[in-house]
């Protein structure tokens, strides 16, 4: 029974339920690797919520039951067995699990979970908070023993946890969080310096990026040089919708000019030397952290206006998006707010009959940063004409307060607000649905329910989703349950969004994005038939 005398038996018993827990199903499918990982801090969680309570126990001073040794001995066997058997079981039942979700989305089963492998990341995930814990408990005894000599037992133990907790936060996040960023940011700027020998500069030297453009070619960065250099051609348009002209993109890159202003000064001054503002569309788009635009989503407005359209895009930072909002989470946030304001500016100054129609569009950090860009207030005059944003992360600003006060009877996850009469929610399988009529200013969110990026909060630890209520989304596992803690544990591993396929989770689709511009901005000229020749063409296009 060295176990026992090692590690609490109450944290072993909450551990181990944890542990089992976290085996159920979520929103996206999981791998062998980050079930061991999640299942790991589960155990984790839950143990350390076990030595908890003894310590608390202990803390008040209440006695403990009287047993005997004996009897203590089989409890802490029977307490060991259960939770073998309770694990064993979990694991055996995680392959239906999992395969829930994958027929869901359309995904092969699976025959086994790896348990192996699960147990294996899982307890050295244990052993590491367990290190790491130890570490946390013999500096926090170091400094209650020296100052317990000044002070009364349970104040020096009080100054222990804070040091320890001081110790602790300035090591993660001043010294390897701050390393961290650096040895990141070094490895993507070379990244994004870097040119990419099948993406060639336009031969065109009018066009943007071009030999007479405003905007260096070297300066755009590496995915401002696949965003003007990947979407379709004329050729491409006609075969599909007839007749066409040349798409317009500009994209100004980060070492283009030196701050937001300039960046957004540079861009509208190339858009009015390619003459964007006669187009018929105008689409301001903000990009996720690395200056990524989905190229599902303009594509899809290109070839729908059969080419005329301009889309603009400013970049503010080369690190994916979750880095560049810990590294400074306010440059996108200038960015955005300063292009669409120059940009807004000039084209209200523009004759209402002879100007473009202007659209706002975002996925991810680019959709939370294009709803905070400008301010009602200020367009209520001369409003655009829409925005659609996909896939809002952690149901910030405008989503979060259009979803908290949704029209009674509508789901979470396909909410109506107000009869539908400015905004709509969409997702994979339609929606864009209203009580009454749609107005001319028009707002789109195009959201899986499936999606942990939109719905995850950290407070559904404790507290029940309200997407969870029936009916639930169509790619949401029936078999998925709340519990406390462990859910808010597998949203937060299912921000890792790689193992869902297209058309769900965080991976959005041409076709999502068609049926969303379809819906909002009415394109003339398509029906079913033209349509789906539309999908089928935007698939052969790089969606990632």
């Amino acid at each position: 029974m060295r176990l026992v005398k090692t590690f609490s038996i109450l944290g072993l018993l909450i551990g181990s339920i944890c542990f089992a827990l976290s085996l159920t199903p979520s929103l996206i499918p999981r791998s062998s690797p980050m079930q061991g990982l999640l299942a790991g801090v589960a155990f984790t969680f839950g143990y350390a919520l076990g030595v908890f309570i003894c310590w608390f126990w202990k803390f008040l001073k209440i006695p403990n039951l009287p047993v005997t040794p004996w009897q203590r001995r089989t409890f802490d066997r029977s307490v060991l067995i259960f939770c073998a058997l309770l694990i064993f079981a979990f694991l055996w039942q995680g392959v239906y699990w999992q395969n829930s979700i994958r027929a869901l989305m359309g995904m092969e089963p699976v025959t086994t979970i790896g348990p192996i492998t699960v147990a294996a990341v899982a307890l050295f995930t244990f052993f590491v908070f367990w290190l790491l814990g130890k570490g946390f408990q013999r500096v926090m005894r170091l400094v209650a023993g020296y100052v317990e000599q000044h002070v009364p037992e349970r104040v020096a133990l009080l100054v222990g946890v804070v040091a320890a907790v001081l110790l602790y936060w300035g090591l993660f996040t001043g010294v390897l969080l701050n390393a961290g960023l650096d040895v990141i940011s070094s490895i993507y700027q070379r990244f994004d310096d870097a040119v990419a020998a099948n993406i060639v500069q336009p031969k065109n030297p009018d066009s943007p990026g071009g030999a007479n453009s405003l905007v260096n070619w070297k300066g755009i960065g590496h995915q401002g040089r696949r965003f003007l250099t990947l979407g379709p051609a004329v050729e491409d348009i006609q075969e599909v919708a007839g007749s066409a002209v040349q798409p317009i993109r500009v994209f100004v890159g980060l070492e283009s000019a030196e701050t937001p202003l300039k960046r957004a000064q540079l861009a509208l001054e190339e858009l009015k030397r390619v003459d964007a503002f006669k187009r018929e569309i105008l689409l301001v788009a903000t990009p996720t952290g690395a200056g990524w635009v989905d190229p599902g989503a303009v594509n899809s407005l290109e070839f729908l206006y059969r080419g005329n359209t301009a889309i603009v895009a400013t970049q503010y930072s080369y690190l994916p998006s979750p880095i560049a909002l810990m590294a400074d989470d306010s440059e996108g946030l200038e960015s955005a707010r300063t292009l669409f304001k120059v940009i807004y500016d000039y084209w209200t100054e523009l004759p209402a009959e002879d100007r473009p129609r202007v659209y706002l569009f975002g996925l991810s950090l680019g959709a939370q940063l294009s709803e905070d860009s400008f301010d009602f207030y200020d367009i209520v005059d001369d409003p655009i004409d829409g925005a659609l944003w996909a896939g809002p992360p952690l149901g910030d600003g405008i989503w979060s307060r259009i979803v908290n006060n949704r029209d009674p009877g509508t789901p979470a996850w396909l909410p109506i607000y107000k009869g539908g009469e400015v905004v709509r929610f969409g997702n994979q399988y339609g929606g864009y649905i209203g009580s009454e009529p749609w107005g001319e200013f028009r707002i789109v969110f195009l959201q899986h329910a499936s999606d942990p990026i939109v719905f995850f909060r950290v407070r559904w630890a404790i507290e029940r989703p309200d997407w969870l209520n029936h009916p639930r989304g169509p790619d949401v596992s029936p078999d998925l349950e709340w519990y406390p803690l462990v859910t808010g544990l597998q949203l937060l591993a299912d921000l890792n969004v790689g193992l869902a396929p297209l058309s769900f989770g965080h991976r959005y689709t041409p076709k999502g994005y068609t049926m969303a511009w379809v819906a909002m901005t009415e394109p003339d000229g398509w029906d079913e038939e033209t349509l789906e020749r539309l999908n089928k063409k935007l698939k052969t296009y790089n969606v990632r």
